[in-house]
């Protein structure tokens, strides 16, 4: 049996982890790369594995880089089941069709302004056939996925339907169990309820995102998003909020309807300026019994706890491009959280020469993207092909972060035997090392970090 890793090896991104034996190859997550266009470009093209041959693919939750390569997988010829939990069904339509709009949408600018000859990865007809292949499982529910091979899924506390992989595989009278972590939600998720332990396993893939980083209490989330926005306020500015369609937007708005209700927020729109939010924000309204006891309890007396009277979801282009007719102040919550494409990058480069702007990042910037560059504080940045000096204010809230830190990580496995194998994936080589350091100083003896392409033999 080998375990390989073609995907979130260290790197944040395209998670894809292959476990074969001579009967069966079965895939867990297949995310999209992303990082540099040419690169990116390459690594969501091509398989290292022929798709026909793949039996089943189980998933950890429907972001874009751990499920957003699963149309071109069917594509090319994959014709197995996809196993996931309800919600993350429900979402990946959504996910999946706006990726594909996005790569559609992306070819033709490249043909229509650079004369490139480039075909989209897939296109909005290959989502019906994917959403076709999915099996919905629920939380604990053990299915037998191929012969002697054995999953339960586990509640991750990352977003709505993520989960951790329990499998157990059996051959002859030997018995192995492999857990998957996915991607860790906090000790305490603002939304969801908080991850659950894991059952013993003898292998454990663990995401290390934040394996070197702690974050700001989230008690002090609340109060810096009121500060920001009443300093955006006070200036007559923009703030700017790249953000995750699906998770991230939902908890923003989640703390923004709280000040609210406290009338602890100025009075300026807030423009939600993304289709996709806002049906995965009615994909959230949907599952509210769900989140956690807090949410439950303001439901009581709040029904809506992602919208408020200064809302607005922009739905269309014309509703996008109207946003700056607007009179500052205001502020615009907009995809993609890397600032990688989207509606963020015409409202960047619109505002990001203004000092009176403020780009405000809640969430992970991978390496070599732009919201890294702006992270780091490149000046000027490439938008569109063109340079535009950055004049703005960049700020970070790590707070809002859906990623166990360091410290919650280590919490999470405190249960988890020392004589587990552990193999750190998704977290880049210092944060991975830092992590690797603090899990040997807690006892665990055999701590390994693949390198991208390197299979394991079980």
């Amino acid at each position: 049996m080998e375990l390989c890793f073609f995907g979130a090896a260290r790197t944040v991104t395209g998670a894809c982890f292959l476990l074969q034996t001579r009967r069966w190859r079965l895939l867990i997550d297949c995310g999209l790369f992303q990082g540099r266009r040419a690169e990116a470009r390459q690594r969501n093209e091509r398989f290292p594995f022929d798709p026909t041959t793949i039996d089943a693919v189980v998933l950890t939750h429907a972001h874009i880089d751990h499920s957003g390569n699963l149309p071109r997988l069917v594509k090319l010829g994959f014709a197995g089941p996809i196993y996931a939990t309800p919600p993350t069904i429900e979402l990946l339509e959504i996910l999946l069709s706006d990726s594909a709009h996005i790569q559609e949408h992306d070819a033709e600018y490249l043909r229509r302004h650079r004369g490139e000859q480039i075909e989209p990865l897939y296109t909005l007809e290959d989502i019906v056939p994917t959403l076709a292949r999915c099996i919905p499982l629920e939380y604990h529910q053990p299915m037998e996925l191929l012969p002697g091979v054995v999953v339960r899924l586990f509640n991750a506390g990352h977003i709505l339907g993520s989960a951790q992989i329990v499998l157990e595989v059996r051959q002859g009278v030997q018995r192995l169990r492999i857990g998957i972590t996915g991607d860790v939600g906090r000790r305490a998720p603002l939304l969801l309820p908080p991850p659950e332990p894991l059952p013993e396993v003898d292998v454990l893939l663990c995401e290390s995102t934040y394996g070197a980083r702690r974050h700001e209490p989230a008690e002090q989330v609340r109060q810096r998003l009121q500060q920001l926005f009443t300093e955006v306020a006070h200036r007559r500015g923009v703030l700017l909020i790249p953000a995750f369609s699906v998770g991230r937007t939902q908890e923003l708005l989640y703390h923004l309807n709280a000040l609210f209700n406290a009338g602890q927020l100025p009075e300026m729109p807030i423009f939600v300026d993304s289709p996709l939010a806002e049906r995965a924000t009615r994909c959230f309204r949907r599952h509210l019994a769900a989140f956690n006891a807090e949410v439950q309890q303001l439901l009581q007396h709040d029904p809506d706890p992602f919208g408020f009277e200064r809302v607005r979801f922009t739905l269309s282009v014309e509703e996008s491009k109207q946003i700056h007719q607007h009179a500052p102040p205001f502020a615009v919550i907009a995809g993609s959280a890397m600032c990688e494409s989207g509606r963020i990058l015409h409202h960047l480069k619109r505002y990001i020469g203004e000092p009176s702007t403020t780009v405000l990042f809640v969430g992970y910037n991978a390496a070599h993207t732009l919201g890294r560059r702006l992270v780091e504080g490149v000046s000027p940045v490439r938008i569109f092909g063109e340079l535009y000096p950055v004049r703005a204010r960049v700020e970070e809230l790590s707070g809002l972060s859906a990623h166990a830190d360091a410290e919650e990580l280590i919490a999470h496995l405190e249960p988890v035997p020392r004589t587990t194998s552990i193999v750190l994936v998704h977290g880049e080589p210092e944060q991975q090392e830092a992590f690797s350091e603090r899990l040997r100083a807690q006892g665990f003896s055999k701590v390994l970090i693949p390198e991208l392409g390197q299979c394991l033999e079980l």
